[in-house]
């Protein structure tokens, strides 16, 4: 991810005060559960991860959670959570996908929740999704379906969701196989004076080779 690093960085310690995004994370974190029935062997990368509430989500169903962002703000607050627990499982990484080389480390499951649409080149994201999942390893993404761009509102450099017929067809040439959706939950914003509903998708697909 590239956009609003320092955006993020501002508003990390805010971040959990919103139900909404909490509760997101949990109906998200359930559905990953509900579809991978052995995510107790997998080890997992949760990509933007944020504060980390999808993979604190996952965290006592993996057998370990590494949590990735481009904010140093979000992974500060992971740290302090990390440490709170006393995880020993779980660890922390500033990576950005899109200009960093990807970790020689590879994982059992890649997570991702509202973090696509803030990268500019998704086909190259998702290749380097493959290259960090093990032989046999799930790409679990979560993220908005195509709207109208109201969501974010002018002036904001993200893409405005995605068509998932078109999504599936860059996962699967990315080298995945078959890409099984769902709708876990949606996003109700006002916008105009209006309140509106986005609904939130979540991809899950198997490396293949």
């Amino acid at each position: 991810m590239t956009t609003g690093t320092s955006d993020f960085d501002a508003r990390a310690s805010t971040w959990d005060a919103d139900p909404a995004k909490v509760d997101r994370a949990r109906r998200v974190a359930e559905a990953i559960a509900r579809d991978v029935p052995d995510l107790a062997t997998r080890s997992v990368l949760d990509y933007g991860a944020g504060t980390g509430l999808l993979g604190f989500h996952l965290f006592p169903r993996a057998s370990r959670i590494t949590f990735a962002d481009v904010s140093k703000g979000m992974l500060a607050v992971v740290e302090e959570k990390i440490s709170r627990l006393g995880a020993g499982n779980a660890d922390a990484i500033l990576l950005d996908l899109t200009r960093d080389p990807p970790p020689v480390r590879r994982f059992g499951l890649l997570c991702s929740l509202m973090a696509l649409h803030h990268v500019p080149d998704v086909d190259g994201i998702l290749k380097s999704f493959h290259s960090i999942l093990e032989s046999g390893g799930v790409l679990c993404i979560s993220d908005l379906d195509r709207e109208d761009g109201s969501f974010h509102g002018p002036g904001v450099q993200v893409h405005p969701g995605f068509d998932r017929p078109a999504l599936e067809g860059k996962i699967r040439a990315a080298g995945f196989g078959p890409v099984r959706f769902s709708t876990p939950c949606d996003v109700r914003k006002e916008v105009g004076g209006e309140v509106r509903t986005y609904p939130i998708f979540l991809a899950i697909a198997a490396r293949l080779g």
